[in-house]
C-alpha cells in the first residue's frame, strides 16, 4: 500500500483532545504497520559524569562544582552487564558527559568485552570526539552512535550553549553515517523561548540527516543550571512532536524517554502510543546513577519491571532481534520487508 509522505504542520503540534487523539492513533497505526507490536528493548549505562562542555540545560555542565563526578571502572560494568541484565534486554547503550578520557579508559575496553563474551548490540552516546576514537569503538564492536543536535536553530543553540557549533555537530552526523555507523540523533521541546515553529524546524531538519532513529525529549529545568527556574516542557508538544515524526518517518527508531515521566502522569505511555518503538531499562550502579544528573537528581528510573508493565499495558511485546542485529540484517538485506528482518 501506497503511503504518502506526510508533512506536519505548527498546529499538528498544538493540538489538543480529539485532534491529538487522532493523530496519535495515526502515528500507532504506522508504527504497527511497519513494526508489528515489536518494541526493542536496550539498557543504558551511564559510565561518566565528566564533561567538558557547559549546556545551559544540563546538570552535568563542566562549571557544575557541586557535583561530585565519577568514571565507572570497566571490568566492573562488564560484570554488571553480562551477569545481571534483564532477559529482555539486546543492546546496550554507553553513555557518558563528553569525556574522551572515559572513552580511552572505559566504554573502548568495555566494548571489547561485551563483543567478546555476548552477542550483544552496542550504541554509544559519548559526543564528538576525533575520527581515530570513533573507528576504534566501530571495530572494537560498537555500531550505533547517538548524536543529539539539541536545536535546530544555530542562533538558539549558542543561546542554550549546546555543545561546540550546530554546524560542527551535523559534520559529525555525517561523518559517523558515512563511515558506517547507524546513527540516531534527538532533540528536545520545550526550552525557554522556543516556539512550535523551532520544533516544526527541529521535525524538518532530523529529516534532513542521515538518521536511523532520533529522540525527542522534553525541556526539564536542571538543578544548577541558568535555565533552572523555567517551566518544564509540555507533555502535548512534546508527544505531538514524537507522532509527527513517526508519520514523517516510518521505518526510524523513535524511543520514549524516561524524561516524560517528570512531565505528566501517564506521558510515558502515551508516548508508547504515540509513535515509539524502543525503551530503555537503566543499569547505572545507583551510587553512579544519583550523580549522573542531566535534569535533576530525583530521577524516574525506568526499571525491567516498569518497562515490561508498560509494554504489556499497550499490548507490545519485546523484540526478540536487537537493534544492533536489525540494523545489520537491513544492510545485509536492503530490499527486505522490516517485518522480515525481525524474525
Amino acid at each position: 500500500m501506497f503511503h504518502p509522505r506526510y508533512t506536519p504542520t505548527e498546529s499538528d503540534l498544538t493540538v489538543s483532545n480529539s485532534h491529538q487523539a487522532a493523530l496519535h492513533e495515526r502515528a500507532w497505526a504506522e508504527t504497527r504497520r511497519v513494526f508489528g507490536r515489536h518494541v526493542f528493548v536496550r539498557a543504558v549505562v551511564e559510565v561518566s559524569n565528566f564533561c567538558r562542555e557547559q549546556c545551559a540545560y544540563c546538570g552535568m555542565r563542566r562549571s557544575n562544582a557541586e557535583l561530585k563526578r565519577f568514571r565507572a571502572r570497566a571490568d566492573q560494568l562488564a560484570e554488571l552487564i553480562l551477569n545481571h541484565r534483564p532477559t529482555c534486554v539486546t543492546d546496550i547503550n554507553l553513555q557518558a558527559g563528553e569525556d574522551p578520557v572515559a572513552v580511552r579508559e572505559v566504554a573502548l575496553p568495555l566494548i571489547r568485552m561485551l563483543r567478546q563474551a555476548s552477542g550483544l548490540g552496542v550504541s554509544v552516546c559519548l559526543g564528538t570526539l576525533d575520527a581515530k576514537l570513533y573507528q576504534e569503538m566501530q571495530d572494537a564492536g560498537a555500531s550505533i552512535y547517538i548524536m543529539k543536535f539539541e536545536c535546530a536553530d544555530p542562533t538558539k543553540y549558542v543561546e542554550y550553549q549546546a555543545p561546540g557549533t550546530l554546524a560542527e555537530r551535523v559534520e559529525h552526523i555525517r561523518l559517523l553515517a558515512a563511515t558506517g555507523w547507524a546513527v540516531s540523533s534527538g532533540f528536545i521541546v520545550g526550552l525557554p523561548s522556543q516556539k512550535p515553529a523551532d520544533v516544526l524546524r527541529n521535525l524538518e531538519f532530523a529529516a534532513t540527516l542521515p538518521l536511523r532513529g532520533c529522540s525527542v525529549s522534553p525541556f526539564i529545568p536542571g538543578e544548577s543550571t541558568p535555565l533552572a527556574d523555567f517551566s518544564p516542557a509540555a507533555a502535548k508538544l512534546t508527544l505531538n512532536s514524537m507522532a509527527a515524526l513517526r508519520l514523517m518517518k516510518p521505518d526510524w527508531i523513535i524511543p520514549v524517554v524516561s524524561a516524560l515521566n517528570s512531565v505528566e502522569q501517564g506521558a510515558y505511555s502515551q508516548g508508547l502510543r504515540a509513535g515509539a518503538n524502543l525503551v530503555t531499562i537503566n543499569m547505572t550502579p545507583e551510587a553512579m546513577r544519583e550523580n549522573y544528573i542531566i535534569y535533576k537528581r530525583d530521577r524516574f528510573v525506568m526499571t525491567e519491571e516498569r518497562v515490561l508493565a508498560a509494554l504489556s499495558a499497550e499490548g507490545l511485546v519485546p523484540s526478540t532481534v536487537g537493534l544492533a542485529e536489525f540494523y545489520r540484517r537491513g544492510a545485509d538485506r536492503e530490499h527486505a520487508p522490516i517485518p522480515a528482518l525481525l524474525t
